[in-house]
């Protein structure tokens, strides 16, 4: 990836149906400049802040106001080890002021944070918040989730089927602040190739999202569209969490510039099925943002 290949994304967050207040923050932070760039890339983070009412907001807030700050600032080998650094950062900070007040004790939030370096793609993050990335008919899931759904899935006591709906999903096993010291899981770095699609996302929208709509819509549709059709939908099948998005898309090489891409695979009749899907989304999209309204009122 060069400095002169753009990426367009959009994000969007939304409390949803059922809270009353929105624990959910993202930040963009693209780099200004080629030096920059080369050094840090571009950080997207989401996180979803949890311990009811102002402490979850306050716990989130305080993640991507460090995250960002101490990754531009650290004198880090790589992007990976300042992307850990600033995490385990914010997790000292949201410790220590929960440590400072008996009302934000143990309080803590998500985070899910996506580098794009000219190196490819890098991803850290602590708790059920989540980073995909679409490639042609294929979506991929870089993250693994810290909560009691994911370990039952992965020992085979719960099946992919009834994952949206079961309430292990709401136990999380991993997140920053409660404790003194926290694990960061990094992956990458992974490839990154001209029209590749990355989402961030909290668990609100996961919660009535599934993966391969999540890859229809980023894929086929602008970002900002993209963006307003998950967090309807979500909201559409129940809202009953905060919802955070965000939609990065990798633009074409300049003109002039060329890179190695694998062979392109045969279509797949998945892959064909998008195109047929995202326009039916496109047109039910006017329906669906009335169907809120019309909720909303209800509400």
């Amino acid at each position: 990836m060069h400095w002169e290949q753009q990426v367009q994304y959009a994000s969007l967050t939304d409390v949803g149906f059922r809270r009353r207040n929105n624990e959910d923050q993202y930040a963009v932070h693209l780099s200004p400049d080629r030096e920059t760039w080369s050094r840090y890339g571009h950080l997207f983070v989401v996180a979803d802040g949890m311990g009811g009412h102002a402490v979850g907001e306050l716990a989130s807030k305080i993640a991507i106001d460090t995250i960002p700050h101490i990754f531009f600032k650290h004198r880090a080998r790589d992007a990976a080890e300042g992307l850990k650094a600033a995490i385990e950062a914010a997790n000292a900070a949201i410790h220590g002021r929960g440590s400072q007040n008996f009302d934000f004790n143990r309080m803590g939030t998500t985070c899910a944070a996506l580098v794009l370096t000219p190196n490819g793609a890098i991803t850290g993050h602590v708790g059920d918040s989540r980073v995909y990335r679409i490639r042609g008919g294929r979506i991929d899931l870089l993250t693994q989730d810290h909560s009691l759904q994911w370990e039952l899935e992965r020992r085979g006591r719960l099946q992919p089927e009834h994952v949206i709906l079961n309430e292990a999903r709401h136990i999380i096993t991993r997140s920053l602040g409660p404790e003194e010291s926290v694990e960061v899981d990094l992956t990458g770095p992974h490839t990154i190739w001209p029209g590749d699609v990355f989402v961030l996302c909290s668990d609100g929208l996961t919660a009535h999202v599934s993966d391969e709509e999540i890859g229809i819509l980023a894929r086929e549709l602008p970002p900002k569209e993209a963006c307003r059709l998950l967090v309807h939908l979500a909201n559409l099948r129940g809202g009953s969490d905060n919802i955070t998005v965000i939609v990065a898309r990798v633009g074409e090489m300049p003109s002039g510039v060329s890179i190695e891409q694998p062979a392109a695979a045969a279509p797949t009749r998945e892959a064909a099925s998008w195109k047929l899907l995202a326009v039916y989304w496109g047109l039910a999209g006017l329906f669906v943002a009335g169907a809120v309204l019309i909720l909303m009122g209800r509400v």
